[in-house]
């Protein structure tokens, strides 16, 4: 620590004997201060060490009493107020009903006095018939209603929320969800021999879906078909159409879209020019039924419990089928055309999760949107800030899906690009594509319906290239 100076002065006594400098303070001691400077030093240690200690102890305790942390009384303290809110305002309303109850039931009393009087008299004058007596049956019964359910006194539940509600953030979590990431060179799966009907050909593909065994289904949109590709495949086979555009059982005209629904084991087609959903069964084309007709059919999705999701881009809207249905359900949408959170423009693919969450491409308005069960309106998760190609845009959404991080990945058409939002976020990012317009493995054309398979890898409908890609994803 020290070292002898005979020319320095004490910082402390200004003696100029033998002194000792102070390597961490660059000061100069007298032995005897030195000594005391030691002390003081020492004395600062200790305060250390007993802070050392304690949040040592502060941290034990923490692990074995995790209820007593500042958080959790926070919460506590949300719940008490809460419920002393509710409790004062169900008091407030008892002693409300029980003034009006008061009331009401003096006036029942008064008009059941009077109804009482009036049988007393016809008793004793014995002058009544069946008019009469239907009369007085008539205003017993309305007395005794309007006693056991007054009409003048009702229970209103206001829509907005008296009690503010609370949620746990957290940026540790943030940081621990990792994004995939993918080789930004892909592999043509299907197609890619230019646009034709033959069966190592595809012509304007849209909407796909890969099974377990990496088969790719496909919405041949102008071969009027849809194809099968089997893994490591030269070539498709064709499940559904093929036999020329038109609406006999047999036939597709322009499908654009295609679900698995494994509740029945077949596929549901968006059939759009003849304007019906069918379903058909792998290697039976014959046995296509028409099971939603008249609707103006885009985007399909399926939900875990069989019931079947149809983007109408027709009517600006979404509805729910449930086996044997004649009319869907409005889950979205069907408040005319526009970009207000109730409304949707050209609505084209869209997603169900597990939850039920729909996700529903708004193609005209440029935005993704998310409508909850039974939401009345929908929350802009993707886009939504006009038509462009900067991080915060899109132009002319198609295809979107949702992994299981809840990440959104929807296909920029215009831009020739994929991208990923995370809900909340001011801007998204490019996952795959975004190099301009072109047919290289790095470069999309159109790109349309979109799917994962059960590695995570991302397929992606390439439309005005005839091919479907695949994006191997890379592993962390």
């Amino acid at each position: 620590m020290a070292e002898t100076n005979i020319r320095a002065q004490c910082s402390i006594c200004n003696k100029g004997n033998t002194t000792y400098i102070c390597r961490g303070c660059s000061k100069d001691f007298c032995f005897q201060h030195l000594t005391e400077h030691r002390q003081i030093l020492d004395g600062q240690l200790n305060e250390i060490v007993n802070d050392h200690d304690q949040f040592q102890q502060t941290i034990i305790e923490q692990k074995q009493n995790p209820h007593n942390s500042s958080l959790i009384q926070q919460i506590n303290q949300w719940e008490k107020n809460s419920i002393e809110k509710i409790q004062q305002t169900a008091e407030e309303c008892r002693e409300t009903v029980m003034k009006l109850t008061q009331n009401s039931i003096t006036d029942v009393e008064q008009k059941f006095s009077e109804l009482s009087q009036k049988l007393k008299e016809i008793r004793q004058e014995n002058e009544f018939n069946e008019i009469d007596l239907n009369h007085f049956r008539l205003k017993l019964a309305q007395i005794i209603e309007e006693f056991l359910q007054p009409s003048n006194i009702s229970i209103r539940q206001d829509s907005q929320e008296f009690i503010k509600k609370i949620s746990v953030i957290s940026s540790f979590e943030q940081i621990q969800t990792k994004k995939n990431k993918y080789q930004q060179s892909a592999f043509t799966v299907a197609g890619g021999n230019r646009g034709g009907q033959e069966l190592n050909q595809l012509f304007y593909p849209r909407g796909i879906f890969v099974d377990n065994d990496k088969s790719i289904y496909i919405a041949d949109f102008s071969n009027n078909r849809i194809v099968k590709w089997k893994l490591y495949s030269n070539e498709g086979q064709i499940i559904a159409g093929g036999h020329g555009n038109g609406n006999e059982n047999n036939q597709l005209n322009c499908p654009i879209d295609i679900v698995f629904d494994k509740n029945n084991d077949s596929f549901v087609i968006s059939d759009h020019e003849n304007k019906r959903v069918i379903r058909c069964f792998d290697q039976n084309q014959t046995n296509q039924q028409i099971i939603i007709p008249n609707i103006v059919c885009w985007g399909l999705a399926i939900d875990k419990n069989g019931f079947i999701y149809v983007a109408d881009s027709q009517n600006n809207e979404v509805r729910r089928w449930k086996q044997g249905d004649t009319k869907g359900e409005l889950v979205a949408g069907g408040n005319g055309k526009g970009n207000h959170l109730n409304q949707l423009s050209h609505p084209t693919y869209i997603f169900i999760n597990e939850d039920y969450s729909l996700y529903i491409s708004d193609h005209d308005n440029h935005r993704v949107m998310k409508w909850k069960t039974d939401a009345k309106e929908g929350t802009i998760v993707a886009g939504g800030n006009g038509e462009g190609n900067s991080l915060k845009q899109l132009s002319g959404p198609q295809g979107v899906i949702v992994d299981h991080l809840g990440q959104i990945y929807v296909a920029d058409s215009s831009n020739q690009r994929v991208m990923r939002w995370c809900e909340g976020d001011a801007e998204g990012g490019i996952v795959v594509g975004g190099n301009g317009q072109g047919n290289e493995s790095n470069q999309l054309n159109f790109p349309l319906g979109l799917s994962f398979d059960n590695e995570g890898n991302l397929y992606v409908a390439d439309c005005c290239n005839d091919r479907i890609q695949k994006y191997e994803k890379i592993l962390n």
